[in-house]
């Protein structure tokens, strides 16, 4: 909302000693946000004089222009006193006319230097200015004429055009649409400057009485339309133009002048904020009605589009059919034109809700329209239409009909009920009952009552419907800039989760093992899982679809980390990376296949209706994945370096369940996307938790990744089931070392770890540790079987180790193996 600072002060007086900065601060800390002041004059430098045109002669050019070679008074202003010639291609003016003069010297908005240049035969020394190039509006073709009154010649010019006023641009929110008006900003100056009174209601005046001689009017809908007031006048002027005051002041509130009637109900708009519409009275046909659209009904509007109406459009009609979307935009058949003598006023309240709906139904934006779908002061029907009476009078020679028309009443302002210290507790701020009180009264509520307050808001404030409102009117008031910055005291022995302590201790561990984390992005497509190479029956192709994807390739949640964290790799590869690990901590979308429930807004969900929705939501697991490309490690002068293989993957998550002191079990089996034989099932107490290995090469090729890149991918919360989340340190013996190797022959199809396990199980509580350390297949072993070496490591807490007792321990441990395994001792 544009307002000149001089047309609000016409409304409330504001001390001298208030700067329009300090004016602006004030109400910006009241809720109307300055967003810019401006001067129309501001870009205007040099001497910017009245001018009287002394001869102007016409002279065609060889181009079919004709310029007028003129000279013009502008007394003292040139310092020599002698008329002024100028060159100009305007044609509205002639002898006598007082017009604008920029004489050289001077700089036009935009930097535009004036200068005494010869053009068209003759030195022009100055420009004659149009609207346009003083930059007050977009009319261009012809130049400024003056009043007869304007001044003097050589007389300063800004005063008379009101370059010289200040405009301030404000931030209006949508719940106040009573700041889109003067009267409204002028309300907001009264409260929020101190020392500013005497406040001065534009809309505050005397109206005649409804009689039975007014335009009849029905109103079918009285819920959409309250209020209908219409005023007529006669023997209207259409050539009447505009006074240059109200094409100013328009203007410089960012609307156009467009002819007097039009301009007229706009300016009562602007300085009431009550949207007014004009009707051809000769046009009109019978009685004026309010109804709701009927299906199939068209209206062709102001802007000449031909629009099908809804059922829920308000519409006033006559006999002839629908002459306007009521409160939004009138009809071509009924438009003022330039032949308009007799004119019906229009001044009616409309329902805030229709207004909105009907304006993006139809796609209607207007300053009207803005101001209903918001609400608008529902008692000032008749004030604005006299308003507009009065000015179609005083302006444009009309004759005011006896006639007023009156339809219904103002909805009733709702009654609040509010704790006269809400205020206080809200805010903390000391805000007393009397304050409360008075700030109340100030807004314009009826206030009643003590300690809980009775608030009735007034009519202009559609906004206030409840006791939150009228705190936070009580607060804005006495200043947001004065709440107490207070931090809320964080509640005592409260730290990370279990769940988030073992997430990051599972994170330390991956960087801890040479991994770097990344964050891909969690969505995949049919694509993702093809590269994968999973079949068509994999669980894992099952993901959840989304309604409104960022991408139609990638429409659906991720049920592994893999595609992501191997795209990164890819990207990394190509951008030159040959050796690196990285890995993700984060949540995959196991789809539950039930649907939510739809549930109304209006009222708490039911126990059962929150345990629907639970139960439709997808299961979230915490998943880690990890990929590693390369070398694990790099050759040198110290040696030859080695490359990653499934075994470095395995080892990974080794480490991810030693930090919460679980041990991880490891079985080849065959699954996508890894190599078939260099793939491990991980497991902890018999829970799969996992798969690591090498991926395949198909996978690695789709990827852009050398063969051999190995990956893992792991159920955290699995993980997390079953570690110990409070470690204590290990208790380290002090006494000697037995160490027993043993070399064990079994079938091939024998997996490592089922030979190891049966191995711990029958050593007992001696052994210390257990590692394979050599895996023969050759002459000196039966085909189809495999000869496996494994360390034992034995030690006592508590003493030294007797003779025998590691041996005893050894030969308990294979023959454990042999029943298990089928294992043969070398």
């Amino acid at each position: 909302m544009k307002a000149p600072i001089s047309w609000i002060k016409e409304y409330v007086s504001v001390p001298a000693d208030v700067s329009t900065e300090e004016l602006t601060h004030r109400l910006t800390l009241t809720g109307l946000k300055l967003e810019a002041i401006d001067s129309p004059g501001a870009q205007i430098t040099g001497p910017l004089v009245v001018g009287r045109v002394l001869t102007m002669e016409p002279e065609p050019q060889k181009n079919g222009k004709t310029i007028n070679w003129c000279t013009v008074d502008v007394g003292e202003a040139n310092g020599t006193g002698e008329p002024q010639g100028i060159v100009c291609g305007a044609h509205n003016f002639a002898p006598g006319d007082l017009v604008v003069v920029i004489l050289p010297g001077g700089v036009l908005p935009g930097n535009f230097a004036i200068s005494a240049r010869k053009t068209y035969g003759h030195l022009s020394a100055g420009m004659i200015c149009s609207a346009r190039e003083l930059g007050l509006g977009e009319e261009h073709d012809g130049i400024i004429v003056l009043p007869a009154d304007a001044g003097e010649p050589g007389q300063d010019v800004r005063p008379v055009l009101g370059l010289d006023e200040e405009v301030v641009e404000l931030e209006v929110n949508p719940d106040r649409a009573y700041a889109l008006s003067l009267r409204g900003i002028a309300r907001e100056v009264l409260v929020s400057v101190d020392g500013a009174s005497d406040f001065r209601d534009p809309a505050l005046r005397d109206t005649p009485p409804a009689n039975d001689a007014g335009y009849p009017v029905v109103l079918e809908d009285r819920a959409g339309c309250p209020v209908f007031v219409a005023r007529k006048v006669t023997g209207f002027d259409p050539a009447a133009a505009t006074p240059t005051w109200m094409v100013d002041r328009l203007t410089a509130a960012g609307m156009r002048s467009v002819s007097l009637a039009v301009d007229i109900t706009n300016y009562v708009m602007l300085e009431t904020g009550r949207p007014i519409h004009g009707y051809d009275a000769d046009k009109l046909q019978g009685p004026v009605v309010v109804r709701r659209a009927t299906p199939g009904e068209t209206l062709r509007t102001l802007d000449g589009v031909q629009r099908t109406l809804d059922p829920e459009d308000l519409v006033v009609t006559d006999d002839s059919g629908i002459i306007g979307l009521g409160g939004v935009m009138g009809g071509e058949t009924t438009e003022i034109s330039e032949s308009t003598t007799s004119i019906l006023v229009e001044s009616a309240h409309w329902d805030a809700v229709s207004m909105f709906r009907t304006g993006k139904r139809h796609r209607i934006t207007s300053e009207a329209g803005k101001r209903n779908e918001r609400g608008v002061d529902p008692t000032i029907c008749e004030a604005a239409a006299d308003r507009v009476v009065e000015l179609l009078v005083e302006l444009g020679g009309a004759s005011a009909d006896p006639g007023v028309t009156v339809v219904g009443e103002p909805p009733a302002m709702p009654v609040i009920t509010v704790a006269a210290d809400r205020a206080a507790k809200v805010s903390g701020m000391e805000i007393s009952e009397e304050t409360v009180v008075e700030t109340l009264r100030a807004v314009g509520c009826e206030v009643s009552g003590s300690g809980t307050l009775t608030v009735v808001p007034p009519p202009w404030r559609p906004d206030l419907v409840d006791p939150q409102d009228t705190t936070e009117e009580v607060i804005r008031l006495v200043g947001y800039d004065r709440v107490p910055s207070v931090l809320p005291t964080p509640p005592a022995g409260r730290g990370l989760t279990r769940a988030q302590q073992l997430r990051r201790r599972f994170s330390r561990a991956a960087a801890a093992e040479g991994f770097v984390e990344v964050v891909t992005f969690p969505f995949v497509g049919e694509t993702d899982f093809d590269a994968l190479g999973l079949p068509a029956d994999d669980e894992r192709r099952r993901a959840l679809v989304l309604e409104n994807p960022l991408s139609n390739e990638a429409p659906m949640m991720t049920t592994t980390l893999l595609p992501g964290l191997l795209k990164a790799a890819g990207r990394n590869v190509g951008l030159g990376a040959s050796s690196f690990g990285i890995y993700e901590t984060t949540t995959i979308t196991v789809p539950t296949g039930g649907a939510a429930p739809i549930l109304g807004v209006d009222r708490r969900p039911t126990a059962e209706e929150l345990a629907a929705l639970d139960e439709a939501l997808p299961a979230q697991p915490q998943h880690l994945g990890l990929v590693a490309v390369g070398d694990a490690e790099t050759g040198g002068w110290w040696g030859t370096g080695r490359p990653v293989d499934w075994a470095d993957a395995v080892d990974a998550v080794r480490a991810l369940a030693d930090s919460v002191g679980l041990r991880v079990t490891a079985r080849a089996v065959e699954v996508a996307p890894w190599h078939p034989g260099r793939c491990a099932e991980l497991a902890v107490d018999d829970q799969v938790i996992g798969h690591a290995g090498e991926l395949h090469p198909k996978v690695c090729a789709a990827y852009g990744l050398p063969r051999g890149t190995v990956a893992a991918e792991v159920d955290l919360d699995r993980l997390a089931e079953h570690a110990v989340h409070l470690r204590t340190a290990p208790v380290f013996s002090t006494y000697p070392l037995a160490k027993e190797d043993v070399a064990l022959v079994v079938d091939a199809s024998v997996p490592t770890a089922d030979v190891e396990a049966a191995l711990r199980e029958g050593a007992g509580e001696l052994l210390e540790s257990i590692r394979l350390f050599d895996v023969y297949t050759g002459d000196q072993v039966e085909a189809g079987r495999r000869s496996l070496a494994f360390a034992l490591r034995f030690r006592a807490p508590d003493r030294t180790l007797k003779e025998g007792e590691s041996a005893r321990a050894r030969d308990a441990a294979v023959a454990k193996a042999a029943e298990l395994t089928g294992a043969v001792q070398r």
